[in-house]
């Protein structure tokens, strides 16, 4: 269920996709001038809903991006979720990046955890604390705590989360899924060696956001 093969669209996007190009298509039976902004719409689906595969970095002491998008935060701050300090870094998601969220290490879940919340602007620091989100503590493979959290956006209003607590990981491993813009965090021990800066652009799986 959680790693299913590649299908380039991801399976969340099936019942948009297709009802875009039915409407589409109809309207288009009847005038296709008037089809063209449903066209549009359809071709914007797509593109939102694609979901490549991805190739995983072998660097064993590698954290992964959780997400496509652009670095909005890399800081030392407070982990709420396993409280403690550590090293945050979020990743902010537009409409226009791939929305699969997945795995940044190869670990153990030893939390699932659900906060309802308000849907403000995901770029902003306080969507962290205030937006609905759902965070997973993990226990990577080198006995280190990882803190991924799905956070909405002022756009997004589905978090989807395919995993539980007890579960194993493997890094890069297709995990969840967010509608229509959003942002995710990881929080990692004070010692771990950031690989990425405030704006940079990365993607899931493919970019090393730090070093154990």
């Amino acid at each position: 269920m959680n790693n299913y093969p590649h299908p380039i669209i991801a399976r969340e996007g099936w019942p948009f996709l297709g009802i875009a190009i039915v409407l589409a298509a109809l309207v288009t039976y009847f005038s296709a001038v008037w089809s063209i902004p449903l066209w549009i719409i359809a071709l914007f689906v797509l593109q939102f809903f694609r979901d490549p595969a991805r190739t995983i970095p072998q660097h064993p002491n590698a954290v992964l991006s959780p997400a496509d998008g652009r670095i909005v935060v890399v800081e030392k701050t407070q982990d709420p979720y396993a409280n403690r300090e550590a090293l945050k870094i979020s990743v902010f998601m537009n409409v226009f990046n791939v929305h699969s969220n997945r795995a940044p290490v190869d670990g153990k879940i030893q939390d699932v955890r659900y906060f309802p919340g308000k849907f403000v602007n995901a770029d902003l620091d306080k969507a962290s604390v205030e937006n609905e989100r759902n965070a997973l503590i993990i226990t990577a493979a080198n006995g280190q705590t990882v803190t991924c959290v799905q956070v909405a956006g002022l756009i997004a209003r589905r978090i989807l989360c395919y995993v539980r607590s007890g579960e194993t990981l493997a890094r890069g491993q297709r995990y969840g899924f967010i509608r229509f813009g959003s942002r995710v965090d990881v929080y990692l021990p004070l010692t771990a060696t950031p690989k990425v800066t405030v704006g940079d652009k990365v993607s899931a799986t493919e970019t090393i956001l730090a070093e154990f």
